[in-house]
């Protein structure tokens, strides 16, 4: 059974730090690309960052060096660290996972709120 488990969002004032975890279970994430998305009210979802299997990383543009995505196959978890964070950075954050050989195999978590705001 797939089994996507994401925690770390919540509220944190302008200026602080989140730190999100998925954990994945039900197949191995070795060779999937794995990564966050984001969706804020009245918007489409759009791509935060990813993270190939073979540690290839992609920001979207409005991270602008604040955000850090990793990966731990071993324990099957990806990761995203945000800094100095923005009120424009408030949205539910999904984690998905992406199989570039099989492309119709890709996953997506629960959702996390992460509401940025003083």
């Amino acid at each position: 059974q797939l089994q996507f488990v994401e925690s770390g969002g919540g509220l944190v004032q302008p200026g602080g730090s989140l730190n999100l975890s998925c954990i994945v279970s039900g197949f191995a994430l070795n060779y999937y690309r794995v990564g966050w998305f984001r969706q804020a009210p009245g918007k489409e979802r759009e791509l935060v960052a990813t993270i190939t299997g073979s540690s290839g990383i992609n920001y979207a543009d409005f991270v602008k060096g604040r955000f850090t995505i990793s990966r731990d196959n071993a324990e099957n978890m990806m990761f995203l660290q945000m800094d100095s964070l923005e009120p424009e950075d408030t949205a539910v954050y999904y984690c998905n996972a992406f199989n570039p050989v099989y492309r119709d195999r890709q996953y997506w978590g629960q959702g996390t709120q992460v509401t940025v705001s003083s």
